[in-house]
């Protein structure tokens, strides 16, 4: 099992009312985190393919895919399922059996028992919030994130899971539905508005080439955590040699989370 604790979950609906304003301002780092192949080791979206006639899609709606339009894609993928008898709770179970990335449950642990004014934490992902919840409240990590941003994703009177563009943007970079550097920026001056004070240091842990857009807004005190040989470190590497000074913050690759906490272990403690 994935539970490190027994802690109680909020409802559903307070969570997805739950705004900065009620995060205390005396946190001194944010953390931000991917959610596919970042937090989980598979990807979400991929995996509820399993509850599909036969365990696939068809390659008539395969086909209607088309790049940078990934979201309307999995609308259709939604739609279909649906059309198929595929419930609520055969999205739910399935994504509760994904398994962890290593380490990653160490890094939740180690952030959960850290002094409160120590970490921000705050879930950034293309997936969707009912993929991302499901898989947070059976991990029992639900009360470790202060927000959530991802695609809402709610059931219909007809059971069918709807989901919708989380925003629209003007970055040539990344897909239509959503720039992650966008809420990056947008959330980090909002909080330090609110706070009046800026962040002792903001940390990225990520894996894929979307992840990369957001670490170019990172400072040169930030930290950047990607997984290392995925696309995310790839880019930061490429950028590092095409365009030295480019990308700002210090770059700390990791095949386990655990390493990530001997990092902040580190940081914190300056």
């Amino acid at each position: 099992l994935l539970c490190f604790s027994s802690i109680q979950t909020k409802p559903a609906a307070t969570i997805m009312a739950s705004n900065s304003s009620n995060i205390s301002s005396d946190k001194r780092f944010l953390i931000f985190f991917d959610f596919d192949e970042t937090i989980v080791d598979e990807t979400s979206d991929d995996l509820v393919v399993q509850a599909a006639p036969g365990q696939h899609l068809p390659g008539w709606l395969k086909d209607t895919y088309q790049p940078g339009r990934y979201n309307e894609y999995m609308q259709r993928v939604l739609t279909y399922l649906a059309e198929q008898g595929v419930t609520e709770s055969d999205m739910r179970s399935i994504m509760e059996k994904i398994p962890a990335t290593p380490g990653m449950i160490t890094l939740f642990q180690f952030l959960r028992t850290r002094p409160p004014q120590d970490f921000e934490v705050v879930l950034l992902s293309d997936a969707n919030t009912f993929f991302i919840e499901s898989w947070l409240r059976r991990a029992g990590a639900r009360p470790l994130f202060h927000r959530i941003f991802s695609n809402p994703a709610t059931f219909n009177k007809d059971g069918r899971l709807v989901m919708r563009p989380f925003h629209s943007h003007d970055c040539a970079r990344c897909p239509s539905n959503m720039c992650k550097q966008v809420v990056v920026r947008d959330y980090v001056a909002r909080r330090t508005q609110e706070r009046g004070r800026p962040y002792q240091r903001v940390f990225y842990v990520g894996d894929g080439a979307n992840d990369f857009c957001p670490a170019l807004s990172l400072g040169a005190r930030d930290v950047a955590f990607p997984r290392r040989d995925f696309p995310m470190h790839r880019l930061i590497t490429e950028t590092h040699e095409a365009m030295p000074g480019e990308f700002k913050a210090v770059t700390v690759p990791w095949v386990s989370a655990e390493e990530v906490v001997q990092r902040l272990r580190k940081l914190v403690a300056e």
